[in-house]
């Protein structure tokens, strides 16, 4: 054929530029500053060996039926004292002396123990002793043993202290409309803190019946996982029926003055509980709520276990959210949505978090988890869910295309380390387990069990889910069971698998890491060969880890990306050869939808296929295999595995992308190319090429946010007027300063979706009269998710005097900065630029001691070492590295910090050195040369040679 001729000339000149391009291979580290963060953590505390041969886990003589816990607070005066008795139904499973359960911060204890179903038994005074390192409480009677197969009613009084740190039982606070401040006392057990309201068995799998009784203040009310009993209810004594089965950890209460919204679906009646003055924004959450239990139960194909279900709003919140079984919390900006000022951001947030802890009704709390090393059978559960529950409820919205953008990118980055933990993974301590809180249990998992949904199906999927979940149901569960359930499923649904599912996601489970496919294809025969290996930043690294992979594939002549399921499987084998029969001028796609959770690299003869087709027609590729493209290039020019010009003219196809997820993934590229560029010599070339990639797209979007506009449209145009900002388009920056200043002088409102972008863009070249303006909004307002908005913006600021000004805010106490806002002040002013990096050294320099004395929630790490790592991973010049040096200096011997402060601020300072050693000429040379194409350089060359076999390829494609 004619074309077949034309094809084999360009492929030689692809060779050309591909020779001319390409970088040699070398060690490449990747910034810590790029590593995608959790949206939530909440038990984050600080790194501790792990655990020595003493056993953390209870032993199993004894196990709990059921607890009778009463407490009294008077909670409404501020005072932090509470009383409580507890009555522990347990059995005994092996003869013992001892009865061990958990206790944390307790105090005073009296102790009675009395067999159950045996006349006239005599009631028996215990004593208790406490071993603080495991949380240990040892119950025990000289000459008295508690014989196998009998029931005892254990009877424990006690005192405690409501907690400041947001941990356990503890004490938020807030200000009523009035200006005066109220109290409240809640609750946050998960996953050792249900010890600290009453002594518990305070393990996942030790589940037992619950009932609840409160007493308080009658002014204030109180809700817990079940309604209210009313017959043992009366004024300021609050008690509730008696729980389902269930673990310690996921009780709960709230004693406060909240209100509510209420309604009815699906048959069961549910709740939306926050402070005074809220009610109108709790109207969102609860239909939401509403509409994400009736898809979740459907899909499970089993009802809500519980015959209540409310979702409270905390003003003092340090997890993102809670899943307690029928009584979830969260934090207000996370629940609360108010129609005509909350963000598009906003509804969607409320919409996944809600479906994440729905999800955990089923997996969590319906079936539990053996252990906390199975933290992923639950976590990846809720992390999968939190997207398809909300597709199920809102087809329309696209939502995977922000998970594609969000967990699965979060998991591939954080999943690139040699020493990658895998999903299962043993612990003991609390502070072990709260490591595992981590992008593995959550993003990674979520990611990985998705890809199972669609390489088996999503029929095969979901009738395993309903074995696993209805076979397990009231127990506590491990990945074998789940193996089981879905294997079942194969069988019931007469679904071929290549092996056994528990090897098949066993490999997954079992082992570290992320598969890297390499993809060699043979144009004369149209067949190509798969290679896996263990993926990480280091392109020298190898591993005999092996996989069980799904492959499928789209290409030129089929580029139908609908039919996820599996057509090919690497089964634990380094190589596989795929008999395609594809055209030679056929560009082909593994992995259609980006559903399987790997990278994937191809020829270079292939690379330049897509690119000439993405320069073409875009659209025929889904769009989170675009995006992939995008992340995919990113990593792999990045460490010395394609040339830079590789990825650099894949980008220019920009111009006619109008989809979310590949602009998200361009946005990382560009703002981490900024991030290194934006003080060198050549960063006019750099904004040049980026203006030349978002122009065409920005004024599509524009700046007014538009009703009736697609979902993603409005993420997708905020990521277009940051990059546009960022390049210096004119128009961007004087229509997002001119919305900001007529706020100010006009009181003209901004679009509640443009907010972030016309408050950060908008404050980088503002006068003190617009800077006090946000500033003073901050102080003001009570809406959660509008103050971390503007904490956000106000570090966009590059005056040294106005950052100044913000980040001293954070130890002033007599301001209206929330506790738990005051240690995230300084990340949005270093990571901005070197203004603000500078300014964050020398306020700590100035304010070290008292900053380190700021209160982190439970467990959390000193934001004194946190802050001081965040800024040494934007550390990129001389002039940064001697200030942060001067810093560490002063602060290095301080109990604030561990010992290991100055190796972590030399360890990422030389990361970000080694990043632009290795990638800085080869960017600036093509850019340079992509603007200049008369310069004669090789990367000039390479641009127009890319550019050339483009225009020529377009006229097959």
């Amino acid at each position: 054929r004619a074309f077949a001729m034309v094809r084999a000339q360009f492929v030689v000149l692809a060779l050309v530029l591909a020779a001319i391009s390409v970088q040699g291979a070398v060690v490449r580290q990747f910034p810590p500053f790029e590593q995608l963060q959790m949206l939530e953590n909440p038990n984050q505390r600080s790194v501790v060996p792990f655990a020595d041969e003493d056993n953390y886990r209870l032993p199993n003589e004894t196990i709990p039926v059921e607890y009778d816990v009463t407490l009294t607070t008077n909670v409404h005066t501020g005072e932090t004292k509470f009383s409580g008795i507890v009555k522990i139904t347990l059995s005994v499973i092996t003869t013992t002396s001892n009865i061990v359960i958990h206790a944390r911060q307790l105090e005073n204890f009296t102790v009675t123990a009395q067999q159950l179903n045996v006349d006239n038994a005599e009631v028996h005074q215990l004593t208790a002793s406490y071993e603080e390192e495991r949380e240990f409480l040892t119950l025990s009677k000289t000459d008295l043993s508690f014989t196998e197969d009998t029931t005892w009613l254990v009877t424990i009084n006690y005192e405690g202290h409501l907690r400041t740190d947001n941990g356990g039982f503890y004490l938020s606070t807030y200000t009523d409309d009035a200006g005066n401040t109220q109290y409240l006392a809640t609750t946050q057990f998960e996953s050792t803190d249900a010890r600290h309201a009453f002594p518990c068995y305070d393990e996942p799998s030790k589940r037992a019946f619950f009932t609840i009784t409160i007493n308080h203040d009658p002014s204030y009310n109180a809700i817990s996982n079940m309604p209210v009993n009313e017959t043992a209810t009366s004024s300021g004594v609050t008690s509730f029926d008696k729980t389902v089965n269930m673990p310690s950890y996921l009780v709960a209460f709230i004693v406060s003055k909240f209100v509510y919204t209420s309604g009815e679906f699906n048959g069961l009646p549910q709740r939306v509980y926050s402070r005074e003055g809220t009610e109108g924004d709790q109207e969102w959450a609860l239909i939401n709520g509403m509409l994400v239990e009736k898809r979740l139960s459907e899909y499970f194909n089993i009802s809500f276990a519980l015959p209540k279900l409310d979702q409270a709003g905390i003003p003092d919140f340090a997890a993102g959210a809670m899943e307690n079984w029928g009584l979830a919390t969260y934090r207000e900006e996370y629940l609360l949505y108010n129609p005509e000022n909350s963000t598009i951001n906003t509804q969607t947030n409320i919409a996944t978090i809600e479906s994440h802890e729905d999800a955990h009704m089923w997996f969590g709390d319906l079936v539990a988890i053996e252990w906390w090393s199975y933290l992923w059978l639950k976590e990846g559960f809720a992390t999968l869910f939190e997207n398809l529950a909300v597709d199920l409820a809102y087809p329309e919205w696209d939502i995977f295309q922000t998970f594609h953008a969000g967990s699965y990118q979060s998991a591939l980055v954080n999943d690139a380390s040699p020493t990658a933990r895998p999903m299962s993974y043993f612990v003991q301590k609390p502070s072990e387990i709260a490591l595992l809180y981590d992008s593995v249990s959550y993003a990674k998992a979520g990611s990985v069990l998705n890809m199972w949904r669609h390489a088996l199906t999503n029929t095969v999927f979901k009738r395993g889910l309903y074995n696993y979940l209805n076979d397990n149901k009231f127990t506590a569960a491990n990945p074998t069971k789940l193996f089981e359930g879905i294997a079942k499923a194969a069988v019931e649904e007469d679904f071929a698998v290549p092996a056994t599912i528990a090897e098949m996601m066993g490999s997954w489970t079992d082992q570290g890491g992320v598969p890297l496919l390499t993809v060699t294809r043979n144009y004369t025969d149209g067949s190509f060969v798969i290679s896996q290996d263990t993926y990480t930043n280091n392109n020298s690294y190898t591993s005999d880890k092996l996989w069980y992979v799904p492959v499928n594939y789209a290409n030129y002549d089929n580029p139908d990306f609908r039919n996820t399921t599996a057509s090919h499987y690497l089964l634990n084998q380094r190589q596989l050869t795929v008999d395609a029969g594809l055209d030679a001028t056929s560009w082909l796609i593994l992995n259609k939808q980006s559903a399987f959770y790997y990278r994937v690299n191809y020829d270079n003869e292939n690379w330049q296929l897509l690119i000439n087709f993405l320069q073409s027609r875009p659209h025929k590729i889904d769009p989170r295999n675009r995006a992939q493209l995008i992340n995919d290039l990113y990593r792999f020019a990045t460490s010395g595995r394609v040339p830079h010009s590789t990825l650099l003219n894949l980008l220019t196809y920009l111009p006619k992308e109008d989809q979310y997820s590949p602009w998200s993934a361009a946005n990382t590229v560009i703002t981490l190319f900024n991030r290194y560029l934006s003080g060198d010599s050549e960063y006019a070339n750099f904004q040049w090429y980026v203006s030349h990639l978002v122009s065409d797209q920005f004024d599509k979007f524009g700046v007014n946010d538009l009703n009736g506009e697609q979902h993603l449209v409005k993420f997708t145009r905020n990521i277009l007027v940051n990059i546009a900002c960022l390049a210096g388009v004119e128009s961007c920056l004087t229509e997002t300063k001119a919305k900001l200043v007529a706020l100010v002088e006009q009181g003209t409102a901004i679009e509640p979706n443009l907010q972030s972008q016309v408050y950060c863009n908008g404050l980088k070249d503002a006068d003190e009269k617009v800077f006090d303006f946000v500033y003073n909004k901050l102080m003001e307002s009570t809406d959660q998710a509008e103050r971390r908005l503007l904490i956000s913006a106000l570090g966009c600021s590059q005056n040294a005097t106005q950052l100044e000004k913000f980040v001293n805010s954070s130890i002033d106490t007599t301001n209206g900065l929330r506790v738990q806002e005051r240690i995230t002040l300084l990340s949005p002013v270093y990571s901005r630029g070197e203004v603000g990096l500078l300014t964050a050294i020398d306020f700590l320099q100035k304010n070290w001691e008292e900053y380190a004395q700021l209160n982190t929630g439970f467990g959390g790490v000193n934001p004194l070492y946190s802050d001081i790592l965040g800024i040494s991973a934007y550390t990129v010049n001389a002039k940064q590295q001697e200030e942060l040096q001067n810093l560490v200096d002063l602060v290095k011997e301080s109990a604030y910090v561990p010992d290991t402060l100055q190796a972590s601020v030399d360890a990422n300072v030389q990361s970000n050195t080694d990043w632009l050693t290795a990638n800085r000429e080869p960017l600036v040379s093509w850019i340079s040369g992509f603007r200049n194409p008369g310069s004669g350089s090789s990367a000039v060359s390479a641009s127009f040679l890319a550019t050339i076999l483009c225009l020529l390829a377009a006229v097959k494609f």
